[in-house]
This record gives structure tokens, C-alpha cells and sequence, in this order.
């Protein structure tokens, strides 16, 4: 669909009519370089645009003399100045790491930018609608499929209302920055962005600008060393010359242009993140009262007699208020609770834990079974583990290990219990990212831990790939938390080996031996079916070949269609 364009001159920044040509970024002129300063003489390409409107910010009236000294807020900075690109054009046309879509909350194909769709394919939409939507200020990546980019970001800029002007403009500049944050985490480099509103929304052009320059000089100056390049992409003439009025103020290429700034900047710039302040709702932090301590009570010995009753009124307070903390412990969560203890006690229990597990010896590592030591977890750091990686889970695309088919849900056994399938002939170790394959895990096991389940392990054909270690085995099951651990039944392992059978002992002896002791091992697919009903498994093939290899097929028949199998009669 597209092709390479010889030369920059070739399209001059500007798309053909068929749009099917991809440009480099070494075709797209850096912010700093020379060749855009004497581009950038604010001529406008649409006559009836307006010159007074767009008058150039940087011509002197005097305003140099007028700054009294002061610092810059946005100072000269050559790294962060080369990692910037000014493009007239469609981003779909670049070929970079990430592309920016503005869309809506449901992240349809109406709604999106113009032109996105049409150019990616029709994989992208049909990825989109699997995402649940995005909210307002947020981003989510999908694949670029038929795109020369890598990936597509997609957000969801404000409505903007004069009267809540400061929370649309935050909302936007946490549009690009969610953007940028999302290249990082993804171990992306160079990203492509168009303006993030919408004729629909009602949000200002140039107030847009100021939000979206500024919000990407920030980050730029904390995370320069993890960006190459930032495309802001414009598709009107108007935009453009927007665009090439402000960057010289956020973004000044020499001491002129930083000094004239100072004078041009609006009053409110934002914070280190680009945020607008609002002043109304800073925290402010008083000195705490003095403690009156208050004389001690009368006994109630002492107590006239007409006060008797107000003494036996008070006594339900004095039980409460003395009674042993131990009472109320048993109702609070434990995670509630460790946030109660005095931080210097935690810190000394987990350094303990530590000592005490570095200073005996590891008899696993010693094995070969990898370094499953370490403090055990308490009740409440399982739950905030877990806590934690469920939510990071649901805000990530995990779909190329979906595909993988390592991990997916079966039916029910044979005593209505849900069914988990692990295959492991598909755990390629060399083509997976451990951790995101733990985000996915965690993600899929959530629905199931709540109650009873039962897990099937498909070991055939398994021992010809590398497997991950036990050290790794106790991570996942301290990460899956002490839910999994009770409410699992039982793990079938279909054809199992003398090696796999020597981990799982190890398990047994060093990680785990209530989850473990709950392997049953299987060595035909029929006795399986016993357990868990045929029409409630999906069995790759080379299962149905291995089992029939392994135990000679001696009285069977493989039905090739439904993959059933009979005894022979």
C-alpha cells in the first residue's frame, strides 16, 4: 500500500493524492535546523488567512529591554530542540514508531482521525472494539497492521466550555502526556502526533498548541534520553502557522529567541508537568494545635451523690476506650493493618525476613532448581502485589501472547468446576517477555480464582522447549496471591515426564507443598477425559499425535475430524 518517497523535495511536506508513500524522518526537517528557520518566514498559504492574527512573536517592539532580568522558563536546550519535527501532513504517512489517533470514549471508526482507518486496514478497527473503550485524558495502544508505523496511540481529547477551561486543558495536556508515557512503557522511540481535538469539541486551536508544546517539552526534558523524535503533524495551513509562531517560544533554538519568550509567554505555563495550576486547590499544611492534656477525672467514689448517674452513663466509653486493641485486629483487613504499624517495625521484619532467608542454604540453587529464596510474603503484600499487577494488566494490549494459545479457558469438568488450559509446547521462552506473560496470566486467572477451578496441563512435546526456573515458579504463585491457592482443586498433567516430575517434587519440597501436592498426573487422553469431558477441552493436534506416539495406540481410533477417541472394537 505504500511506497518510499526518493527525496523530501519529492512531496514537499505535503501529501499526494493517492497518499500511498511513506516518509522517513530524515526527510522531515528537525526543529533546529537551518533549513526550517528560513521556512519559517509565517507566510501563509491560505490568502484569506489573516497575517494580523498570526503576528510572529518573535519580532522585536522593545520587549527584549522590558524582561528586567528575568530567568526563562523554558531555556535553550539544543537535545531536547533536535528530537523535534514540524510536518505538514497526515502521521500515517510517517514511518516511525507510534502514530497518534484522536478518537472518542468507544474508540469507533467514525469518530477517529480522518483517514486513520482507511489506511491501516480493517484490523485496527476490529482490535479497537476489544479494548472496552478509553476514557477522557487517557491513551491505549493497538497494532499499526497495513501502517509503515509500528503501533497506533490512541486518546481521547476534552470538551472544551469557557467555563471549565482549566480542567479541559489539563485533561488535554494529560492527553499527550498519557501518549508519550505509553511510548515509553511499550519501549517505543520516535512518536507522530496530529492536533488532539476536534471541530466537535469545541476546543481553540491555538490554546491547544500551548497545551500540547509545553506538555511535551516537559517530559522531554525528564525522559530525553528515552525519545528520538516527536512529529507534531498539521493538516490545515492555519495549524501550521500556529504551530510555527509558538515553538519558539517553548522551545527557543538561541539566546534571541529565549529572551524574546520571556515577554511572549502567557502567565500561566503550567507546572513541571504542563498542568495548569489552580491555586484554589493546593494543599496547605497548618502547624498542628497545641495538645491540651486534660485533668484527670474525679473517681467515682468521689462523685456526689447527684451526679451517680451521669458517672454509670460514662462507663460504656471508659470499656471502649480501654479495651484490648486484639478484639477490634480480627475485623480489619490486613492490609488495612500493616499500614498501622510504625514504618521503622516493617522495615526491620522485612530486613529479618531477608536475613533469615539469605543466611541458610539454598538447597534448590544448589539443585539447579534456580534461586527461590527470599522472605514469604505476608497476607497483606500478596494482596497489594497482585493489586498492582491486575491493574497494570487491565491498561496494557497483551494480544500477541493471547495469540500464542499458551494460556486459554476450557469448559467445566466433570463436577461443573471451571476449567484453565496451559499448553506448554507453546511456551517458547526465547520469543516471550516473562513479565508481560505475568501481566497476562494474572489477567486471565482473576475470574477464575474467585471460586473452585481446576487447571489441565498439556505436557506433550513440552520437553523439547526450555522452561522458565522454580525461582520464577514462586514469583508467578506469590503474584496469583493466596485466592489461587485455596480455591484451586486440582492441575491434570497429561504426559508427563521423570523431569517434570522431579520439578513438581521440588515444588512440593520448596515453594509450595499445599498447591503442588494437588498435581495428578495423566499419561492417556482418555483417562483425562474422565476427569475433564471431551467436549469441554480445545486439544491442539499435536496432542491427539503425541498421545498416540507415547502410548503405541494400541486399541484406538482417532476420529481425524472431531479429533475424538475410541476404544477399538
Amino acid at each position: 500500500m505504500y511506497r518510499p518517497v526518493a527525496t523530501a523535495a519529492a512531496t514537499g511536506g505535503v501529501p499526494t493524492d493517492n497518499g500511498d508513500y511513506v516518509v522517513t524522518l530524515d526527510q522531515v526537517p528537525r526543529w533546529n535546523d537551518a533549513e526550517i528557520r528560513s521556512s519559517l518566514e509565517y507566510e501563509n498559504e491560505d490568502p484569506s488567512f489573516s497575517k494580523s492574527f498570526l503576528s510572529d512573536p518573535l519580532t522585536s517592539h522593545g520587549e527584549e529591554s522590558g524582561t528586567n532580568g528575568l530567568a526563562s522558563r523554558f531555556p535553550v536546550d539544543h537535545e531536547i530542540n533536535s528530537k523535534i519535527y514540524l510536518w505538514r501532513g497526515q502521521p500515517w504517512n510517517l514511518e516511525v514508531d507510534a502514530v497518534v489517533n484522536s478518537t472518542n470514549e468507544n474508540m469507533d471508526e467514525v469518530h477517529s482521525s480522518q483517514g486513520l482507518h482507511a489506511a491501516a486496514g480493517p484490523g485496527l478497527a476490529e482490535e479497537c472494539a476489544t479494548l472496552g473503550g478509553c476514557r477522557t485524558g487517557m491513551a491505549k495502544v493497538t497494532n499499526a497492521y497495513d501502517l509503515p508505523a509500528r503501533r497506533v496511540i490512541h486518546t481521547v481529547g476534552p470538551k472544551y466550555a469557557v467555563k471549565y477551561h482549566s480542567a479541559a486543558e489539563n485533561a488535554l495536556s494529560h492527553c499527550y502526556r498519557s501518549c508519550l508515557e505509553l511510548l515509553i512503557e511499550n519501549g517505543l522511540r520516535s512518536i507522530a502526533m496530529g492536533c488532539i481535538y476536534t471541530e466537535a469539541k469545541n476546543y481553540p486551536r491555538e490554546p491547544a498548541a500551548h497545551v500540547a508544546i509545553r506538555t511535551v517539552r516537559r517530559l522531554l526534558e525528564k525522559q530525553k534520553d528515552k525519545i528520538t523524535a516527536v512529529v507534531f503533524c498539521t493538516s490545515t495551513s492555519s495549524d501550521t502557522e500556529i504551530y510555527k509562531r509558538l515553538l519558539p517560544l517553548y522551545l527557543p533554538r538561541d539566546k534571541h529567541e529565549e529572551a524574546v519568550a520571556i515577554s511572549k509567554l502567557p502567565a500561566d505555563v503550567g507546572d513541571e508537568n504542563g498542568e495548569t495550576i489552580i491555586h484554589e486547590r493546593k494543599i496547605r499544611i497548618k502547624p498542628l494545635p497545641k495538645k491540651v492534656i486534660p485533668k484527670p477525672s474525679q473517681s467515682p467514689a468521689e462523685v456526689p451523690a447527684s451526679d451517680v448517674g451521669l458517672v454509670q452513663r460514662s462507663v460504656p466509653v471508659q470499656i471502649l476506650e480501654y479495651r484490648n486493641s486484639s478484639y477490634l485486629d480480627t475485623y480489619l483487613d490486613p492490609a488495612f493493618m500493616s499500614l498501622m504499624k510504625d514504618p521503622d517495625q516493617r522495615r526491620q521484619e522485612q530486613w529479618e525476613k531477608t536475613a533469615q532467608a539469605q543466611g541458610g542454604w539454598n538447597c534448590a540453587k544448589m539443585l539447579g532448581f534456580g534461586d527461590i529464596g527470599g522472605p514469604p510474603l505476608s497476607a497483606a503484600e500478596e494482596y497489594s502485589l497482585h493489586s498492582r499487577y491486575l491493574a497494570k494488566a487491565n491498561s496494557l494490549n497483551l494480544s500477541e501472547i493471547a495469540e500464542m494459545k499458551i494460556l486459554y479457558r476450557g469448559g467445566v469438568d466433570s463436577e461443573g468446576r471451571p476449567v484453565m488450559v496451559v499448553v506448554g509446547a507453546h511456551f517458547l521462552l526465547r520469543c516471550l517477555e516473562l513479565e508481560r506473560f505475568i501481566l497476562y496470566v494474572v489477567k486471565e486467572f482473576e475470574p477464575l480464582i474467585q471460586k473452585p477451578y481446576t487447571i489441565v496441563y498439556f505436557h506433550s512435546a513440552a520437553s523439547l522447549q526450555v522452561q522458565p526456573d522454580l525461582g520464577w515458579m514462586r514469583r508467578l504463585q506469590q503474584i496469583l496471591g493466596r485466592k489461587h491457592q485455596r480455591n484451586l482443586h486440582t492441575i491434570y498433567v497429561l504426559h508427563p515426564t521423570f523431569h517434570l516430575k522431579t520439578a513438581i517434587f521440588a515444588l512440593q519440597m520448596f515453594v509450595d507443598k499445599v498447591v503442588w501436592k494437588k498435581v495428578v498426573y495423566v499419561d492417556r487422553l482418555l483417562q483425562l477425559f474422565k476427569y475433564v469431558p471431551r467436549e469441554q477441552l480445545t486439544i491442539p493436534d499435536f496432542v491427539f499425535q503425541h498421545d498416540i506416539e507415547v502410548n503405541g495406540g494400541k486399541g484406538l481410533i482417532v476420529d481425524p475430524r472431531t479429533k475424538y477417541i475410541y476404544h477399538r472394537p
